[in-house]
């Protein structure tokens, strides 16, 4: 991001001004990445940050509980925006507005009330950001979107930064549509509504990639720990240098809470590991902390490909680092870096993980909605060792 001088000056008066609704006070200084510098650094523990009014929007799904916890423990004070339905039972103490986002009327509840901080996390309807802009209008320090690197049009640009091609917007005005293909293109409008009903200058667009970690019921990840756990030969996807990255969704969500705190503004892709990670290496760490004899066998992605193995909902987390999707899993996000995105080591998230499956009731644990079928993985096993003479 480039500041020039009328930005400058319009964004240090909205600096200025954030001091009366509770917002922390920082200079208008930027770095060259664009990214203010950080007023507060738990990791130091130099600074505790000034209680904020916090708003999540969700609250009670993946992300969500995490950011309250978090928010809860550093004192802050709290009100969830929800349907009431999804893990209703948590959070007890916490104030609760119910609507239903989807029905006209569904915003109604958020038409009274003054925060420093909303962070809208489920929403992929644009219609819902508008909904919420409308009824927020006026009472918001910052509003918090978490959006995804799906917005991206083109993933074969490795190292593709915050102002990469985006795919073209669905038409708000539109029915919504909830298909897989229109997801990134409702991000991507859902991003533009937001920056029109709140103001650039009070925006924060977060970008992950792959959440993964306790909670996540997509199995995207989870298949890896569980697989290798139970041993013997496992098919590892392409070659062992093939990038992959992920979040663990506890430092995706502290991490936004303390985007609020420090009134970080701006876009930011938020995945990682720091350090650019391989498959090799993601399932070797996963190996490390069970006690499994599990071996890999790496199949190549065009003979996985020929025998319908699909890369990310077979093989989760991975895909051919070729060709159009060369750049799928090597984003740049040394912007969120800057602004403070840290990362737990894997052995933590792996571990964690697996923890989290084994208390899954039976029936969820043997309907998993990624990953390859005993049966399949076997018979593609059988089948490469074959071509391959062995």
């Amino acid at each position: 991001m480039t500041l020039d001088r009328r930005t400058f000056l319009k964004t240090s008066a909205v600096i200025g001004g954030a001091m009366t609704v509770g917002l922390p006070g920082a200079a208008g200084a930027y770095t060259a990445d664009g990214v203010r510098p950080l007023v507060y650094r738990p990791e130091t523990g130099d600074a505790q940050p000034k209680p904020l009014r916090i708003l999540i929007l969700g609250g009670t799904g993946f992300i969500g509980p995490q950011q309250v916890e978090y928010a809860l423990a550093r004192k802050h004070k709290l009100t969830l925006f929800n349907r009431g339905k999804t893990n209703a039972g948590l959070f007890p103490n916490v104030p609760r507005l119910l609507g239903d986002r989807n029905e006209p009327t569904g915003h109604d509840a958020l038409k009274k009330g003054t925060w420093d901080v909303v962070i809208d996390n489920p929403t992929t309807n644009p219609m819902w950001v508008r909904g919420a802009g409308e009824a927020l209008k006026g009472r918001v320090g910052q509003y918090i979107f978490v959006s995804t690197i799906s917005v991206f049009s083109d993933n074969s640009i490795v190292g593709m930064d915050e102002n990469g091609p985006l795919h073209t917007p669905t038409n708000i005005d539109a029915p919504f549509d909830r298909n897989a293909q229109f997801y990134g293109p409702n991000k991507v409008r859902s991003e533009i509504e937001a920056k029109a009903q709140f103001g650039e200058d009070k925006v924060t667009i977060v970008r992950p990639g792959l959440i993964v970690g306790p909670g996540d019921l997509s199995d995207r990840f989870s298949y890896w720990p569980v697989r290798i756990d139970k041993g013997g030969e496992i098919l590892a996807p392409g070659t062992p240098t093939d990038a992959v990255q992920y979040v663990d969704v506890h430092d995706l969500a502290e991490w936004i809470v303390r985007c609020g705190e420090n009134h970080t503004l701006g876009t930011f892709n938020a995945t990682g590991p720091k350090t650019a990670t391989n498959i090799a290496e993601m399932l070797y760490g996963i190996k490390a902390v069970t006690t499994s004899d599990a071996r890999f066998t790496w199949v190549p992605a065009d003979f996985l490909a020929a025998n319908q193995v699909r890369p990310w909902s077979d093989m989760p987390v991975w895909v051919p680092s070729t060709g159009r999707t060369a750049g799928f899993a090597a984003v740049n996000c040394q912007k969120a870096y800057a602004a403070g995105l840290t990362f737990r080591p894997l052995a933590d998230t792996a571990k964690s993980t697996l923890d989290w499956y084994k208390t899954r009731p039976a029936a969820e644990q043997e309907k998993a909605r990624a990953g390859l079928a005993p049966e399949k993985e076997k018979a593609v096993l059988a089948l490469w060792h074959a071509k391959a003479g062995r």
